[in-house]
């Protein structure tokens, strides 16, 4: 039978516990809607964008179309977008766990550097090889989420994008999950660069001839590196709501979890109680019977 006093300090640390965990799913929760609004509203307009930029570069001729040049794949970005905290259930273990996949299995046999955009993923792969060598690009960007907005995200870009140009990588990535709902998110693995001309099938069903106005040269060189940059933005947004809502589901269950402990823990707590007042109670008849005795 434990001990009262442990049963009852268990109570206390669970019953804090269960506070804290509560307090942390209703902030998770308010962050949850400005950030799914916030995707929801850009997700439309993003993926306009990439379908107009991937009709647009089946257009382009090498010269023109530095970001749609197709090269031999010596040397591949990853650029892993995690959260900078945890207790978001398996958000962040997600993402590594298919980094670490494909560096092992599609990408084997390559130079493979790993762009970590959230604290998380920086505190796995620094541990490997797998650091970033170019010193165009900086090693992490920890902290692009204590204000997420278009220009701290374009700045990012535009370094993967100077850096792709410049023919330091031959391949870039994003690793990142999409935002279905509070409980779904998906793990996606969405190639940044070069860009991916549209499928013979997408192409036959979407054929658009182009106008261009005020010139050809200068809409390329205008929607190309903003559309890129809206992609990039859109992952971001998307890791962001999905963080939001993996930790409120998260914390809802460690909540439940600690009240259905609380339960036990009364209950044993109880049992305890009732069987030192019976004890005492059969001491003190015990006494009393040899006293009379």
């Amino acid at each position: 039978m434990p001990n009262l006093k442990e049963v009852r300090n268990r109570i206390t640390s669970v019953n804090s516990t269960r506070q804290i965990t509560s307090a942390m799913k209703m902030v998770s929760a308010a962050k949850l809607k400005k950030a799914q609004d916030a995707i929801t509203q850009m997700r439309p307009y993003a993926e306009k964008l990439s379908e107009i930029l991937s009709n647009l570069s089946t257009t382009l001729d090498a010269s023109e179309g530095v970001y749609a040049a197709q090269r031999d794949e010596k040397k591949v970005l990853i650029v892993a977008v995690t959260s900078n905290r945890g207790l978001c259930g398996a958000f962040n273990a997600n993402i590594n766990k298919s980094i670490l996949k494909a560096i092992n299995g599609e990408f084997a046999g390559k130079e493979v550097d790993v762009l970590s955009v959230g604290k998380k993923a920086f505190d796995v792969f620094k541990k490997t090889e797998n650091l970033i060598s170019n010193d165009n690009l900086q090693q992490h960007y920890n902290e692009i989420f204590d204000q997420l907005d278009f220009e701290h995200a374009a700045e990012i870009a535009q370094q993967i994008m100077d850096s792709y140009a410049n023919e330091d990588y031959d391949r870039v990535v994003v690793v990142y999950n999409k935002f279905k709902n509070a409980a779904v998110q998906e793990v996606m693995f969405e190639q940044f660069l070069p860009i991916v001309p549209p499928s013979e099938e997408e192409a036959s069903t979407s054929e658009v001839d182009y106008l261009f106005e005020p010139s050809r040269q200068e809409i390329l060189d205008s929607i190309i590196p903003k559309s890129l940059k809206t992609q990039f933005y859109k992952a971001l947004l998307d890791s962001y709501a999905s963080e939001h809502g993996a930790r409120m589901t998260a914390m809802h269950k460690a909540t439940d979890n600690a009240g259905e402990l609380l339960k036990e823990l009364k209950l044993s707590y109880n049992k305890a109680r009732q069987a030192a007042i019976t004890n005492e109670i059969l001491e003190i008849v015990s006494g009393a019977e040899a006293l009379n005795g």
